[in-house]
Order: C-alpha cells, then sequence, then structure tokens
C-alpha cells in the first residue's frame, strides 16, 4: 500500500511525486494490486500552490511535467490500481481518481472535483484526456469547465468513484477488491489496459 501523507493536504509537490514514483517501483515487482491511500479527511488537494505561486517558473514547470507523467504512469500502470478516497480529493487529486482501476471513497461532508477554472487555470492535454476517458458525458461541462464539486454519493454518478462506504468499512471494501483484482490473469490485464489506454497515453506523453 502507498500511503499519502505530508500532514496537511498532501499536495503534490515534486518531492511527492517522486516519492510515488519510487513506491510505484517497488511495488512493479512485489505487488499484485497497489493500492494508494490518503491521510485521514484528505486524499489529495492538488499541486502544491506554494511551487505555483512561488515565482520560480522552472520548479512549477518541472512540477506540472512530473505530474502529468505520474497521472499517466497511473493511468497505464500493468497492475490494478485502487484508489482508496479518504476524504477531500480536487485538482490533480480528482484526475489521480481518474487514472485508477477502482476507486472507493467514503461518505462523509467531503468535495471531489476539479476546480481549475475556478481558480484561473487551463487543463493540460493529460486532464482533457482523462476527462473524456472517464467523466460521464452528462457531467463533463459541469466537472470540467464549470468547475462543480461534489460529494462522494455523488462523484459516483459523475466518475470520479465506484463505491462510496462508510468510513469504518473502507479498508475492508479495499482489500476485499484488491483480493478479487489479484486473481485476474496479470499478463491478460496488462495487455488489455495497454490496447485500451495505451495510445492516448502515448498522445498526451508526447505534448510534454
Amino acid at each position: 500500500m502507498i500511503s499519502l501523507d505530508d500532514g496537511k493536504a498532501n499536495a503534490m509537490s515534486s518531492d511527492m511525486i517522486e516519492a510515488v514514483n519510487g513506491a510505484l517501483d517497488q511495488a512493479e515487482n512485489d505487488a499484485k494490486v497497489i493500492i494508494i491511500s490518503g491521510r485521514e479527511g484528505v486524499f489529495c488537494g492538488g499541486f502544491d500552490l506554494k511551487t505555483i505561486r512561488g515565482g520560480d517558473a522552472a520548479a512549477s514547470q518541472a512540477m506540472a511535467l512530473a505530474g502529468a507523467r505520474l497521472a499517466m504512469r497511473l493511468y497505464g500502470f500493468p497492475k490494478p490500481i485502487i484508489m482508496a478516497n479518504t476524504g477531500h480529493s480536487f485538482a490533480l487529486g480528482g484526475f489521480l481518481l481518474l487514472t485508477a482501476d477502482d476507486r472507493i471513497g467514503i461518505n462523509g461532508e467531503f468535495a471531489i472535483g476539479l476546480n481549475e477554472v475556478a481558480i484561473g487555470m487551463s487543463l493540460p492535454p493529460f486532464a482533457l484526456m482523462l476527462v473524456k476517458a472517464r467523466i460521464d458525458t452528462r457531467h463533463r461541462t459541469n466537472a470540467a469547465i464549470s468547475s462543480t464539486m461534489y460529494s462522494p454519493e455523488e462523484a459516483v454518478n459523475v466518475g470520479f468513484l465506484d463505491e462510496v462506504v462508510e468510513p469504518g468499512d473502507l479498508m475492508a471494501c479495499v482489500m476485499e477488491k484488491a483480493a478479487s483484482l489479484s486473481q485476474l490473469d496479470a499478463d491478460a490485464f496488462a495487455h488489455v489496459k495497454q490496447d485500451i489506454r495505451g495510445a492516448d497515453i502515448s498522445g498526451v506523453l508526447e505534448t510534454l
């Protein structure tokens, strides 16, 4: 299991992205299923705003590129990925949910969505691709253009989550799903995932 916990909003700084990639390197060799969870109340609050607003354009661009590459790595990862959504998840956090093969969230007063337009940011190619691939067609305008934020239950219909459970049941449900996914033929899983997603991933990576 990969746990995201910076003690705050789980912002995806360059250091956090590097740490997640390192954990994926190990998991790719050792695990049948990868579980990524957040800290209590927060899954991921997006890119590190201190870097974005810090005045160092090179650092901001490097973080953005690393985040895009991480999202594409997760989307095309050859083994099943489950996101255990432990609370709020927005901006890059919402896109990370869209990369996973299964997303289980918890009930509660949490906000899930893509708030980029609301804070004056456009969507890069990797984000646009994930919106088109994973967000229900009926909800794309509200989710991506109007920056609508959703409750966990609403997020299921939109496409951010697959199911919502009570907080105390989260990890049991995640482990049950992991056990089920671990029974799939690993080579066939990786092959079909690549067949479905590979061209889109390559198209995004070519723009970086």
